[in-house]
């Protein structure tokens, strides 16, 4: 599937996805933009790649959630109970994840009804 994203300062972003990936979970982020570009791939069990005369080889990218994103859940959780003991706002707010649920909400409303659904129709 893929989502066309348009912000409030006019710039445009795409969202590219698919549940069948055969080389491997492959989940990268591209932003471009008219003073340069930032961009992060996918975490692999090592960082070995193999050239010859016939190819370019390396390990598939790690596929258990798990595996991918544990240095992740461990940093949220080490985040949260620094709030609770230290009494401070945790880095995301209620209002963060309102946002994304309402722009997945939008993007569906936005299959259903095949046309393009901007997020302040959609109500709580």
């Amino acid at each position: 599937s893929l989502t066309i994203l348009e912000f409030e300062n006019d710039a445009m972003g795409t969202v590219d996805n698919c549940r069948k990936s055969p080389q491997g979970y492959d989940q990268r982020v591209e932003v471009f933009g008219t003073k340069g570009q930032v961009a992060f791939s996918n975490n692999y069990p090592n960082q070995l790649t193999i050239y010859d005369d016939v190819s370019v080889r390396r390990d598939l990218p790690l596929n258990f959630f798990m595996d991918r994103y544990m240095d992740a859940y461990r940093n949220e959780t080490i985040e949260f109970v620094d709030a609770v003991v230290n009494d401070t706002p945790t880095p995301t707010t209620p209002h963060d994840g309102r946002a994304a649920m309402v722009m997945s909400l939008a993007a569906k409303k936005s299959l259903l009804e095949g046309r393009p659904v901007d997020t302040s129709e959609i109500k709580p």
